[in-house]
This record gives C-alpha cells, sequence and structure tokens, in this order.
C-alpha cells in the first residue's frame, strides 16, 4: 500500500513539473534561431528601382496630430465608433511598397523572442506600426519577413496574408503551396494568423467565425487594401468600459465598408496595439507585470510603415 501511495505521488510530480515545463517552453523560455533579415540592397538602389526617392530633401514631412505626408509616404489616422466600440483606422498611400515592412522583436528570430509594439516601432524608425501575427508562439506557419524566409514549415489548413513585391495582397492556403514557392513568387512578407476577413471586396467569414476560443467582442487588428493601393491598418479597442470590442464578423463587415477589397486578421485581444509618430493612439489592454510598458502586450513582430 505504501509502494503505490509513493508511485502515485511520484507520477503527480512527474506530471505536475512536465505540466510546468511544457507552458514555460510555449509561453516563457526564449529561443533565440537568428537575427534578422538585412536587406542587402541600399535604400536608394531599391528606391531608384522602384521609382520612389529616399533623399533627405524628399522626405522632408508634414505632420500633424493625426496625420504624416511626405513625398513618398501619406498617413491619416482617424478614429471611428462602431458597436459601441472605439475603432482606429490608418489610410496610407505609398510612392512604392517597399515602404510597408514588417519588423521582428529585437531584431531576432525565436520563440517568446518579445517586445511591445512601441519598443519595435522605436528600434525601427516606423512612422505608424500595428502588432503583426505574433509568429513566436507558434511552432508551424509560414514566416517570411522582408524577403527572408525563416520558417517553411507549413500548418495545415492555416490561411495566410501574403504580400508581393508589387504591394498586392492575396490569400493563401498554406496547404496548398509551399513557402519556397511564394518566395520564388515574389513573396515578402507572410503574416499567418487569420482569418481572411474579405477576398474580393466581398465579407469572407461568417457571423460565427471565431478564432480559436476568442469568441465574442475583443480588441481586434486587421490590415487590408483598397482597389487603388491605399493600405488600411485597423486597431480596435475592447474589453473595456469605454470600448466594447468587436466580433470577427463585425470586423469583416467594417473592412468592407472601409473599400478593403482583401483584409486579413491578425494577432488581437490584449496585442492590439497602433502606434503612430512615436505615439500609441489605442488603448491597448494587455500588459503585465514586467513584460513591457504601459498597457501593452509584447509580441514577436510589428507590421509598419517606414523607411
Amino acid at each position: 500500500m505504501i509502494r503505490k501511495h509513493r508511485l502515485l505521488v511520484a507520477y503527480l510530480l512527474i506530471l505536475v513539473v512536465f505540466t510546468t515545463y511544457v507552458a514555460l517552453d510555449t509561453f516563457v523560455i526564449t529561443r533565440v534561431y537568428g537575427g534578422a533579415y538585412a536587406q542587402t540592397s541600399t535604400s536608394t538602389e531599391a528606391a531608384q528601382t522602384s521609382g520612389g526617392s529616399t533623399s533627405e530633401e524628399s522626405r522632408l514631412a508634414v505632420t500633424t496630430s493625426n496625420s504624416y505626408e511626405d513625398s513618398n509616404i501619406s498617413v491619416t489616422v482617424n478614429g471611428y465608433t462602431v458597436s459601441d466600440t472605439q475603432v482606429y483606422v490608418a489610410e496610407v498611400s505609398l510612392s512604392s511598397p517597399e515602404y510597408l515592412k514588417t519588423a521582428l522583436a529585437q531584431g531576432l528570430y525565436g520563440k517568446n523572442v518579445t517586445a511591445t509594439t512601441s519598443e519595435i516601432a522605436e528600434d525601427n524608425n516606423a512612422i505608424l506600426a500595428i502588432n503583426g501575427d505574433y509568429y513566436g508562439t507558434q511552432e508551424r506557419g509560414y514566416v517570411i519577413k522582408n524577403g527572408e524566409l525563416y520558417r517553411s514549415t507549413a500548418a495545415s489548413g492555416q490561411e495566410d496574408l501574403v504580400i508581393y513585391k508589387d504591394g498586392t495582397f492575396k490569400i493563401i492556403n498554406e496547404s496548398e503551396v509551399s513557402a519556397e514557392d511564394l518566395i520564388a513568387d515574389g513573396a515578402v512578407q507572410t503574416l499567418s494568423f487569420g482569418p481572411a476577413l474579405v477576398e474580393n471586396g466581398q465579407v469572407s467569414v461568417g457571423t460565427n467565425d471565431e478564432v480559436k476560443k476568442a469568441m465574442g467582442s475583443n480588441p481586434r487588428t486587421a490590415i487590408g487594401v483598397r482597389a487603388d493601393g491605399t493600405y488600411l491598418f485597423v486597431v480596435a479597442d475592447g474589453r473595456t468600459d469605454e470600448s466594447e470590442g468587436l466580433s470577427l464578423y463585425e470586423l469583416a463587415e467594417f473592412m468592407e465598408e472601409q473599400g478593403a477589397v482583401t483584409a486579413y486578421n491578425l494577432d488581437g485581444g490584449g496585442s492590439s496595439t497602433m502606434v503612430f509618430n512615436g505615439n500609441v493612439i489605442n488603448n491597448p489592454t494587455g500588459g503585465m507585470a514586467g513584460h513591457g510598458s504601459g498597457n501593452e502586450r509584447s509580441v514577436s513582430d510589428i507590421v509598419y510603415i517606414g523607411y
């Protein structure tokens, strides 16, 4: 009897240790796999190829509390109230798609390598930034950032947004195309969260669709593009007395109303953050002690506009 009791205690102890390790490995333990992609061509060379201009004179910017404009980049941020929810929309026009970029936390590719959206934005001199797909919490799913392929392991059925060299957006299924083929076709970014919100100008989710267990009204982040090439960066606040949050379907409807022909859902909840001209302009709800400043949640990556 005593032997059985000891075996049971030993089994429970092993189970607790294993469960604790799995939790730490998933959410805490940092594993760095490589540095961030360093673009081999100079910004001037890239601008000459694309027809853009990066001279200091051409980049003299006019800014207001909600706008930024120079000869290459124009950003206007407006606020809306939708279903008792505060939504921020940045409309972006670019002379070249090279100014639409992604960046990794701490400039490193790895698991649980994180920083707040505002910190990553500052490190990369971003004019405008939103949180990305939080690739670092996943073992699978394509990771292509600024033309560099970091992870080519497909996640079955995963729906990605692919951004190509010419700035166009396309929704793909990882089960149907390899990461290497995407690179060969000119992909420079993949965002692997989802799902797609709008395809061909039409809402592509149903009223009951959701992201795993994130049912109901929540903070949300999305990116989209209009037919004329204007990019839409969108963040909706939620889980506060001032802002309820949106369902996935409500977010899709809003993106359609904004004129998006393609729109995609990014990491939301406590991650949802928009930074403009160095300031966090929404009300993030994901901060934890020791995990970033203010109410921002630390994340793996951002999507941003900048040089």
